[in-house]
């Protein structure tokens, strides 16, 4: 009888050792992953942000007179820099709005609820409700946009709505590009096509 209680204790310390390994190897998984885990927060914050683009043209080459004009403002309530990163960016919480201006000045308008602008590859990736709009009143509505500031080129392979009122159509899709004042623009997928002319009365 006292060599089957001795077993019992044995067995019961054993037991009992072998589940406080299993909790401490547990804990100590958890607490090395949170550790791991790094905080990343903006090296600068600013409000009421604006960022202006511009090209330069060159008048008169003899003269060598230079003159620069605004091809696009963004504008957000709320800009966060990420340029102390090895990719750096930068992030508009609040939302964003970009007006393009052609050679004439006419504006064309995009907005967004949230966007991200990576730094080294001059990529703006546009997100939430976003909605495009032209001077001659062309309009794309879409989930999310890419603006390529390099090639001046918008795409995307999310749904969208594109309405033409020149032509009096309203198309839906799924992926597209197209420059910024529609002039080319090319479907991945359409689903058809709506007219919204009127009719006249004979």
């Amino acid at each position: 009888m006292k060599k089957k209680g001795l077993y019992n204790l044995r067995s019961i310390a054993i037991v009992f050792s072998m589940a406080m390994l299993f909790y401490s190897c547990a804990d100590n998984y958890k607490r090395v992953g949170d550790e791991a885990i790094k905080k990343i927060f903006p090296s600068a914050v600013a409000e009421d942000f604006t960022l202006t683009y511009t090209e330069t043209d060159e008048l008169e080459k003899n003269e060598g007179v230079v003159t620069a004009h605004v091809v696009a403002v963004l504008s957000s309530p709320i800009s966060n820099d990420f340029d102390n990163l090895v990719f750096p960016y930068r992030t508009f919480p609040d939302g964003l709005k970009l007006e393009f201006f052609d050679e004439k000045g006419e504006k064309s308008t995009v907005t967004a609820d949230y966007g991200i602008m990576y730094s080294s590859t001059n990529l703006i990736d546009l997100q939430g409700n976003v909605v495009i709009e032209s001077s001659d009143g062309k309009k794309l509505e879409a989930p999310q946009l890419y603006w390529d500031r390099t090639n001046d080129w918008i795409f995307t392979q999310e749904k969208f709505k594109y309405t033409n009122p020149e032509e009096g159509t309203i198309m839906d899709g799924e992926g597209m590009d197209f420059n910024r004042d529609f002039s080319f623009f090319n479907a991945n997928k359409t689903y058809g096509y709506m007219s919204i002319k009127e009719k006249k009365n004979d």
